[in-house]
């Protein structure tokens, strides 16, 4: 018996969200049905965390254990051709007995794509968010600038464990401007709470529109308190990679 750790592509267009619940289509139970057709018949793989519905990866992670004589790459083949046209691995290889895609991750780090445009535009929106009126794009380092570093988030987004704290460490949030006109939002931190970047996305965005100062978030971080209300929409949001020290 060997423990696997694969990575996950997926577009989250067509999933209820990674994590399995019954009887909704989730990136973790196709994952586990695709093992099955394998032999497979452990209760549950581990995953590096949750993703929300219409959240889409290049780099979510997990790993289970399984008794597999043919090789890794022969086992990456295999779980592919079970898999869903929206839902591939990348990579697979054996780990540690005791390595868990959650518990071992040292940091996160997503993308949210956004652009501006007073028109919708069908194709480009599936992922990115379309956002008018236009943003004053120099607003929009400022106000990420203000999220490195240790804070409470608890104004951007919800506990993962019913007594959890809501303080995480934020070591990078930078904006980017691409040749096509997209802006991209990358951020990086230890761990991240239930919604906790399309609610960022969300607040720089309105920051960027005029509807909330910079000392709005300021104020926000240093003591969670009522903050303009929403969410990016979940399509532009992209989990790009977890990261482990020690494995």
């Amino acid at each position: 018996m060997a423990r696997y750790q694969v990575i996950l592509a997926y577009d989250g267009s067509g999933f209820q969200g990674s994590q399995r619940q019954v009887k909704i289509r989730t990136v973790q139970g196709e994952l586990e049905n695709s093992l099955r057709q394998l032999g497979w018949s452990a209760k549950s793989v581990l995953m590096a965390g949750r993703t929300d519905t219409g959240v889409h990866a290049t780099g979510q992670v997990a790993a289970f254990d399984f008794e597999w004589a043919h090789g890794s790459s022969q086992l990456l083949k295999a779980l592919n051709a079970h898999l869903p046209p929206d839902l591939a691995i990348q990579n697979l290889t054996e780990t540690s007995a005791d390595f868990h895609p959650r518990f071992d991750a040292s940091a996160r780090r997503y993308v949210y794509k956004l652009f501006c445009d007073p028109i919708r535009r069908p194709l480009r929106e599936k992922l990115a968010w379309r956002v008018w009126p236009a943003l004053n794009e120099e607003a929009l380092q400022p106000a990420a600038d203000l999220f490195l570093g240790t804070h409470d988030f608890g104004s951007f987004g919800s506990r993962t464990t019913p007594n959890g704290t809501t303080v995480r460490k934020v070591t990078k949030a930078e904006w980017k401007k691409m040749p096509n006109g997209e802006w991209q939002f990358e951020v990086q931190a230890d761990a991240f709470l239930y919604r906790m970047v399309r609610r960022m996305t969300f607040v720089q965005v309105a920051v960027a529109q005029g509807r909330c100062s910079l000392e709005d978030v300021r104020k926000a971080l240093s003591t969670p308190t009522a903050l303009l209300s929403g969410l990016a929409p979940a399509h532009g949001l992209t989990l790009i990679e977890v990261t482990y020290e020690s494995h």
